[in-house]
């Protein structure tokens, strides 16, 4: 009546074969045990960032245009100007850092520059002088150093227009001027 579909016959379905015992068991298993939890734990590099495992030993220097997730040892510099570095709760680093936003859950001894905020958690160990524009310090976390707070892109400073006069000398103003000026003396002078 009203542009009717055929419906499509289902496809055939297949007999399924047994599965041996033992695996039948460890399928069993699967189900009956709860699913492990969704959400990200601090143990785990967030999907669609670069990783580099608790068993990678670095020396040398790690350039990333991507976020970055680092959880091994490491020795030198880390710069990831524009993106977002993770010290793992495994990462002993011994190495200056910059990044656009740092957050630390393990042990560095070094400077850290972080255009944006740092965030030393709780089970953070960081020894070195900090430069940022903003700073979180949890509870538990240690800091030795010093700590700059810089603003981010200085604003231009907007001042009132001066007038612009000539400048003349008072030689070339007393020459050329009709009203008679006084010397030193109180005396006029033409």
């Amino acid at each position: 009546m009203w542009n009717k579909r055929k419906e499509e016959d289902p496809a055939p379905r297949v007999a399924a074969t047994p599965a041996p015992p033992a695996e039948a068991a460890r399928e069993a298993q699967a189900a009956a045990a709860p699913a492990p939890p969704s959400r990200l734990t601090a143990l785990e590099a967030p999907r669609g960032v670069a990783a580099i495992g608790k068993s990678v030993i670095i020396k040398g220097q790690i350039l990333s245009r991507e976020d970055l997730y680092l959880d091994g040892e490491m020795e030198g510099t880390v710069e990831v100007p524009e993106h977002r570095l993770t010290i793992g709760p495994h990462a002993k680093l011994s190495a200056s850092i910059r990044a656009r936003e740092v957050v630390v859950l393990g042990a560095v001894n070094g400077n850290v520059e972080a255009s944006e905020k740092i965030d030393l958690r709780k089970d953070a160990k960081l020894v070195g002088d900090i430069k940022t524009g903003g700073i979180i310090i949890e509870d538990g976390a240690y800091f030795k150093g010093s700590i700059d707070i810089v603003k981010g892109v200085a604003e231009p400073v907007v001042r009132p227009a001066t007038i612009a006069r000539p400048v003349v000398s008072s030689y070339a103003s007393a020459a050329a001027s009709p009203i008679a000026t006084t010397t030193p003396a109180g005396e006029p002078r033409r």
